[in-house]
């Protein structure tokens, strides 16, 4: 179709937004900005154009709630878990293995992995960091090893497939309806575990010199190293712990390995039917409330009411402060679905363009015909995308442009939209950004998050462009 003023003006408000999180700052205003003056422009109603900023929010909001719902619940079970002490008792058998820095580093890496899996890295690390770090240093591993161990396997691996809530793979799909979000979670799934193997093994490679033998005198130079003011607490106020700690400790894991034992049956084989999207997140979500009940029941039986309540409560404030500025972004990039767009408009999606997709139809004659460097622009785009710290963001808009590149390279859409998840997130989630959640991570581990960046870039991007060959070889 003819390209309007308002084509123009999206690709305006695009182009803005990757200049703003160049700059490293904050994307909302220029979303709701943007989104107002392609609307203006398109209904040729100042009034509309109001509206709109309302619409394409709510829009947003209503198509992404499943997922604030999911990190709430799991954030409210994490919380729930350290309420009756089952925390430390999960961790402790754990602790017996890490006998020098190699155990400790893959240990360490092993964990965060599986429990980022479930409550995303930011409120697990926590719990890694306060428990298992001192453990690591005393075997041996250096902070920074200790700290790149954690960042590489929660906020790269684990959080870039993010297989389990699918949060990452549903704003993917969201951005397209030709994209499914069960089929970009299984790329990204192998996707990141090609990534994680390849940049945890670098890393391992950069800080095995570091590792010292395991002393007491290891963790006594570096308790009393660093500034307490990067120091970060665990919050162990109103800890319950008896005899049911030990029961939880295992019960918990154990439900959980079961469901994943599950997920990935289906998924991967025809052994079980294979669930559909949506399924395996309501199978965790409905799951983890049963488990807070019942944990709050065995706590303190009288309190159960309100524990449950507090516990829920404290998981929606954290998903709304993790998640609360994706919906603004996301709006802005739904205004360029004309299935969305409709939605917002108030017209009918065949009387409604496709911002994104018309503009790249038409600038398809610029685009290289060729899988490697569009497959090279992806990735590089998802990278940039996560400069805004957190690699979520702008995923709308990856599955989006991933869908009209496609057409022009004869690629799977899947594949290049999985490439680009991969890279926002390795980058945003954490591991390159340092005014990102590893802030945490760099606080426990009591470094410079400096240092921990500087540390990871050459794992990181080494592992990045060697799965962006993967992905082309395979699929």
């Amino acid at each position: 179709m003819e390209l309007l003023w308002a084509h123009w003006l999206y690709l305006a408000g695009t182009l803005l937004i990757i200049l703003t999180l160049l700059c490293r700052q904050n994307v909302v205003v220029p979303a709701l900005i943007m989104s107002f003056f392609v609307s203006w422009s398109f209904s040729g109603s100042f009034l509309g154009g109001i509206q709109a900023i309302f619409n394409s929010n709510l829009t947003a909001a209503s198509e992404l709630f499943n997922i604030f719902l999911i990190i709430a619940i799991m954030t409210a079970l994490l919380r729930s878990i350290q309420s009756i002490g089952a925390d430390e008792k999960m961790i402790q058998p754990l602790q017996k293995i890490m006998k020098n820095g190699t155990t400790a580093y893959w240990v360490l890496a092993v964990v965060t992995y599986f429990l980022s899996l479930f409550f995303w890295p930011a409120p697990a690390v926590p719990l890694i960091g306060a428990l298992l770090i001192p453990v690591a240093i005393k075997a041996g591993l250096s902070p920074i090893g200790a700290a790149i161990s954690i960042s590489l396997a929660g906020h790269g691996m684990a959080l870039s497939s993010d297989f389990i809530l699918k949060v990452a793979p549903e704003l993917t799909a969201s951005g397209s309806g030709a994209l499914e979000t069960s089929a970009i979670g299984e790329q990204t799934f192998i996707l990141s575990l090609i990534a994680g193997a390849i940049s945890l093994s670098i890393a391992y490679v950069m800080v095995r010199t570091s590792m010292k033998k395991p002393a007491q005198q290891n963790l006594t130079e570096w308790e009393n190293s660093g500034d307490d003011d990067l120091n970060v607490r665990v919050d162990n106020s109103h800890v319950n712990k008896g005899k049911y700690s030990s029961v939880f400790a295992f019960v918990v894991p154990f439900i959980f390995l079961i469901i994943v034992a599950y997920v990935i049956t289906a998924t991967f084989s025809t052994v079980i039917p294979s669930i559909d999207d949506g399924a395996g997140s309501s199978l965790v979500g409905g799951t983890a409330i049963l488990l807070i009940i019942v944990m709050s029941l065995f706590r303190n039986y009288k309190q159960t009411l309100q524990d449950v309540s507090d516990h829920i409560v404290s998981g929606f404030v954290f998903a709304f402060k993790v998640m609360g500025l994706v919906i603004p972004v996301a709006a802005f990039f739904f205004i360029g679905s004309g299935d969305l767009a409709g939605q917002i408009f108030g017209t009918e999606p065949d009387a409604t363009p496709s911002f994104l997709f018309d503009l790249v139809q038409e600038g398809r004659a610029y685009i290289p015909d060729n899988a490697f460097f569009t497959a090279l622009g992806v990735l590089v785009l998802g990278m940039v995308s996560g400069l805004d710290g957190s690699g979520f963001s702008a995923l709308p808009l990856i599955g989006s442009l991933s869908d009209a590149l496609a057409a022009s390279t004869g690629m799977d859409p899947t594949t290049l939209a999985s490439i680009g998840q991969i890279g926002a997130i390795w980058m945003g989630g954490g591991t390159l950004v340092a005014w990102s959640p590893i802030i945490a991570i760099a606080g426990f581990a009591k470094i410079s998050v400096i240092d921990l960046v500087r540390k990871s870039v050459i794992p990181v991007v080494i592992g990045l462009f060697m799965t962006m060959i993967a992905a082309l070889l395979f699929w």
